[in-house]
């Protein structure tokens, strides 16, 4: 399918979403003009990828890590000089308006723990640094229920401590889809095999305009604006959903370093990401973001 097509069928998934969510849901496809006031540069942007912050090393694994070894990774990047940012350093970086610090890193949380209130939110504040924190929008609504138990190994964070992490301004919301973070029918964002092509970007597009519109009207009008993909699985289709729903930066899971260029919007788009498996040392784990 051509491009305008593809833009035809988001359209009609954008109004479709409106229609069903009015008085929640205002689109605003702000694209920002680039003013490359200084000369074009580039700088290299690791990106780091946590998941489950908790205390039981018996626990610990591929997605999850103590507390311990997150403050280890926030002591050596301090030490060495990191600076932590958030998508509208980025976004101001790509759009040519302002540079980025020297050795810019971006810490992101995927799936919205309770845990990481509970652990990371305290060591981000304690070494002044940033993150992402991508939530999926039905585990959201879940927990933000009054009857809902939080428990630092099963529960997800509220609309209640979310606005709360905000206020700090010490993480920057993402979206994980509002109910495509699981390996059923279809797994993240994959087609699945009875679907056209049509249906497939309309139920990409509601799922996740869904979750713009939930976010807007439980975090006082706060625009997300980085699209963190389920699974890492995304396309040219889902690149160009998320243009046309007004995400500046798409996060995936493949590992490499970034190359980010002053003044060039595209170069924040698919950003690459390196998970923090428990196991192996910081030290071992940062060579991959200093390779």
């Amino acid at each position: 399918m051509e491009r305008s097509g593809v833009k035809f069928f988001i359209c009609i998934a954008i109004l479709v979403s409106f229609a069903a969510s009015i008085l929640s849901l205002g689109f605003s496809l702000d694209v920002q003009p680039a003013s490359a006031t200084v000369e074009s540069t580039t700088v290299a942007l690791p990106v780091i990828m946590y998941h489950s912050i908790l205390d039981s090393v018996s626990k610990a694994g591929k997605y999850t890590i103590t507390p311990a070894v997150l403050e280890q990774d926030f002591q050596y990047l301090k030490k060495q000089g990191y600076t932590a940012v958030l998508p509208d350093d980025l976004i101001a970086y790509a759009n040519g308006e302002r540079q980025l610090p020297p050795k810019p890193i971006l810490i992101t949380f995927d799936d919205g723990y309770y845990n990481n209130y509970s652990y990371a939110f305290p060591l981000l504040k304690k070494y002044d640094m940033k993150a992402v924190i991508s939530i999926v929008g039905n585990f959201t609504e879940q927990y933000s229920e009054k009857e809902a138990i939080m428990n630092n190994n099963y529960s997800h964070l509220s609309w209640t401590q979310l606005k709360e992490m905000l206020s700090e301004g010490v993480i920057a919301i993402g979206n994980h889809s509002y109910d495509m973070h699981r390996e059923q029918t279809r797994v993240g964002f994959c087609r699945v095999s009875n679907e056209s092509e049509q249906e497939y970007i309309f139920n990409i597009t509601q799922d996740v305009a869904h979750m713009q519109a939930l976010c807007r009207n439980h975090l006082d009008g706060y625009e997300v604006k980085t699209l963190t993909y389920p699974y890492g699985t995304y396309n040219q289709i889902t690149e160009e959903i998320a243009e046309e729903l007004g995400f500046s930066i798409t996060l995936t899971c493949y590992e490499k370093i970034n190359i980010l260029t002053f003044g060039q919007k595209d170069t924040i788009y698919s950003l690459g990401r390196f998970n923090r498996p428990y196991g192996i040392t910081t030290y071992e784990f940062m060579q991959k973001l200093e390779s």
